[in-house]
């Protein structure tokens, strides 16, 4: 069933969304959701929540793509959980891998417009990058994967999965500068 379809549903209030969302996305919901929590039984109160929130929120939206509306509140709700966990914990990978991405963001809160400004300049930045620095930036950082992971996928060394994110983050972070975002 495609995605208009599925959002259709929703807005009809029919629980046969759920059903169908679940047939289609069970996996990559999954997929998201374990990289960021390494615990099956973790994921799936995630998932379910995420497939309730998703019945909450559709109507009044209506998302172009649910398959990134979806994986953008399964990814919150994992990462939120997360962070209850391991509030008092020394962070393990996923904590890492959200220090690096962060290191190149404003420390400082922001309001909605600038969040949304901020949001927007990325999505810019990423647009401009090369299609295989793409894929790597975004599993790093979107998907919570290991290097390890991110080579044996592409099929390159870990080295140079390391420098890209490397040289990325700082292209990031003078791009933002220059777009007058202080880091």
């Amino acid at each position: 069933m495609e995605d208009h379809e599925i959002v259709d549903l929703f807005w009809n209030r029919s629980e046969t969304a759920i059903l169908e969302t679940k047939e289609k996305y069970s996996g990559y919901c999954h997929y998201i959701s374990y990289n960021i929590l390494r615990s099956d039984e973790d994921v799936e109160e995630c998932i379910n929540d995420a497939y309730l929130n998703t019945w909450n929120s559709i109507p009044p939206n209506r998302p172009e793509s649910l398959r990134t509306y979806l994986g953008k509140i399964v990814r919150n709700i994992s990462i939120n959980l997360y962070n209850k966990k391991n509030a008092q914990k020394r962070p393990k990978k996923t904590g890492r891998i959200i220090d690096e991405f962060y290191e190149c963001l404003p420390a400082n809160e922001t309001a909605l417009d600038d969040e949304l400004a901020l949001k927007e300049l990325i999505n810019n930045f990423l647009a401009s990058l090369k299609q295989n620095t793409r894929i790597i930036f975004i599993h790093r950082y979107w998907y919570m994967c290991s290097v390890r992971e991110i080579a044996s996928r592409l099929n390159i060394s870990e080295s140079n999965v390391k420098i890209t994110l490397l040289r990325t983050r700082n292209s990031l972070k003078k791009y933002l500068e220059k777009e007058g975002i202080s880091i």
